[in-house]
């Protein structure tokens, strides 16, 4: 899979606007491993990425392609580095941030009172209902 110029381009554009220069960078090139056999543990396709100035580490090991590493791990840079330097959440932290409330686990009180409401809730549908005439 290769990446569009424009989306080249639009990385770029984004780099310059979180001054990231290319002589800031430490990238290295490292054996991939986990999933995908014996063609991803001979290439060095795993992307190491550091920006000197503010010591930001990246690894980025989520394809085969070498090049498609590169790009996600400093589009991934990029993103670090405007939540540091704007001070917000990006989308994808409040992404994460949201499924990890949704996944928590609710306290007795919550339980209780969620069955409550269900209770009061069914009762009042029970009441809804037509007469039966026999």
């Amino acid at each position: 899979m290769s990446i569009s110029k424009e989306k080249i381009q639009e990385l770029a554009e984004r780099m310059e606007r979180c001054h990231i220069r290319k002589e800031d960078l430490i990238e290295k090139f490292i054996l991939g491993s986990g999933k995908g056999g014996q063609k991803i543990n001979k290439t060095a396709s795993c992307v190491y990425l550091k920006h000197i100035p503010t010591g930001l580490e990246i690894k980025c090991q989520r394809d085969r392609s070498r090049e498609l590493n590169r790009y996600i791990a400093r589009r991934e840079l990029c993103e670090k580095l405007e939540s540091k330097i704007f001070k917000e959440q990006s989308e994808k932290e409040q992404q994460f941030e949201k499924i990890r409330r949704q996944k928590r686990r609710r306290s007795r009180r919550q339980k209780d009172k969620m069955l409550e409401e269900k209770k009061h809730r069914g009762s009042l549908k029970l009441a809804r209902r037509s007469p039966i005439s026999e």
